[in-house]
């Protein structure tokens, strides 16, 4: 199909899903549990052709999504059972592997264990300016404790899940994104360095990224891509779906729902685990930074694990008014 004919029907069965304010389907969730919408993207499936990229957290839901889709229509669906999808902070009493990312670690450097004192642990991003200021960059959820922090908050590295306590902060919580009700385009935060701490921006696996931040719209699915988090480490991925609305993730009792979205998943098993949220993700063929990791599934990816979200970080910068990298 080609991209413009899936961008259509993607918004044909889009607008029969807003329309859904309860679940239609006999998806057997126990009571009071969250329901999952299906998201909606667009898959690769050969140069200049695509296929709509159907996310459900049960095969029920998707039935009810393409009842009365031609089968033509159907043939060109890609629907994947993903089941919950939530935010990959680390869940309290995770194991901790691998070590040297959730240790303290000076000076600071991508992939390590970071967090906000209420939160258990996540995963320094990388490096921004934000009022030529230098910043760390992670999750909402991760150093703003979903919307619970205030600018000014401290920042502890590394995480009180692995053991950060007061004597380890290293930055001032400054800006993020409140999710909002409705549709959400990223889950972002920044916190401007302590004076004193030191840093090493460059210490990603290879060497520094890019300085230029891929725009959005040069995201080609089945793109190859790296990340370093505190959790899972260094993996390698494919990007399987882009332009993916309507993400419904879970954040402790709440769910919160993302449209422009990429899924992602691993070469080896999973890309990512609870712990790798505020992940930097970036392009294995010219290292141009990319995306920011911030939730995903356990089931749903072809390799053995689940699949995983991330926000187009030029998005995530524009909304957080800062720019890539401190030098050094």
């Amino acid at each position: 199909m080609q991209i413009d004919a899936a961008r259509e029907l993607k918004l044909r069965l889009g607008a029969r899903v807003e329309g859904w304010d309860a679940p239609v389907s006999a998806s057997g969730l126990a009571p009071g549990r969250p329901w999952f919408r299906p998201a909606l993207g667009l898959a690769p499936l050969s140069p200049g052709q695509v296929r709509l990229a159907v996310r459900v957290a049960t095969r029920s839901d998707a039935v009810v999504l393409l009842d009365g889709v031609s089968d033509a229509l159907r043939a060109e669906v890609d629907v994947r059972v993903i089941g919950p999808v939530r935010a990959l902070r680390s869940p309290t009493g995770a194991a901790t592997s691998p070590a040297d990312l959730q240790r303290r670690v000076r000076p600071l450097r991508p992939g390590c264990s970071i967090a906000h004192p209420t939160v258990t642990a996540g995963t320094l991003g990388g490096f921004v300016r934000v009022g030529g200021r230098p910043a760390v960059l992670s999750n909402n959820h991760v150093l703003a404790a979903s919307d619970a922090a205030v600018p000014g908050d401290p920042v502890l590295q590394p995480g009180p899940a692995d053991g950060g306590a007061a004597a380890d902060r290293v930055a001032t919580l400054s800006a993020f994104p409140r999710f909002a009700t409705g549709r959400n385009l990223v889950d972002a935060a920044v916190a401007v360095l302590d004076d004193g701490v030191a840093t090493d921006p460059g210490a990603y696996p290879g060497g520094p990224l890019g300085p230029t931040v891929v725009d959005g719209d040069e995201v080609d699915p089945d793109e190859r891509v790296e990340k370093l988090g505190r959790t899972t480490g260094h993996t390698h991925g494919r990007i399987t779906a882009v332009e993916v609305d309507g993400v419904a993730v879970q954040y402790d009792e709440v769910v919160h729902t993302f449209d422009g979205q990429l899924e992602i998943e691993g070469l080896d098993g999973a890309f990512s685990a609870g712990g790798d949220s505020g992940s930097v993700i970036w392009r294995s063929a010219d290292r141009a930074p990319l995306a920011l990791l911030f939730a995903g599934s356990d089931i749903g990816g072809a390799q053995g694990g689940g699949v995983t979200y991330a926000s187009p970080l030029a998005t995530v910068l524009d909304v957080l008014g800062a720019d890539w990298g401190i030098g050094g």
